[in-house]
């Protein structure tokens, strides 16, 4: 969580950026607050170490008032992706069965293509555009990864 005012995104990922890291995914957004952001990342790095350090780096940041790595707790996490597949008449039955159990949609039709909405986890995503692969991808838009960790059930 950050302050939401100009530059405060471009330090944050200055950061990133001394330290060599790629940012594999970034989405951010005002919250509930509208002075304060949330920012979701999705970085790989080599070690927990390395992990610690960098969040550590992070958390340094003026305006950065919260830093947490939510990768080895529960989590929910969704990403809205569009993808625009090469699909003639013919075949676009065949192509909606495929991407019913992904819970996609098809958003748009053409002649000649279709545009192909889903949500959800990058794995899930990642195996949609595995089974929509051989019909042939013209076009994809990712939004990024949002997410943050599950809340903790209690038990009596």
């Amino acid at each position: 969580m950050m302050t939401n005012n100009p530059g405060v995104l471009n330090r944050f990922t200055g950061a990133l950026n001394r330290r060599q890291v790629n940012i594999d995914s970034i989405s951010i957004s005002p919250v509930v607050d509208p002075a304060v952001s949330r920012v979701t990342m999705a970085v790989y790095l080599a070690d927990k170490a390395a992990s610690t350090q960098l969040l550590r780096q992070l958390e340094k940041q003026v305006d950065v008032f919260e830093v947490k790595d939510i990768t080895d707790v529960p989590h929910i996490e969704r990403e809205l992706v569009l993808i625009k597949i090469s699909a003639l008449p013919e075949k676009r039955a065949e192509l909606l069965a495929m991407i019913q159990p992904f819970r996609a949609a098809i958003v748009d039709v053409s002649s000649v293509d279709v545009v192909v909405q889903i949500t959800g986890t990058r794995s899930k995503v990642a195996a949609l555009l595995r089974v929509v692969k051989p019909y042939g991808i013209l076009k994809l838009v990712r939004t990024g990864v949002a997410g943050f960790p599950r809340a903790e059930s209690t038990s009596d």
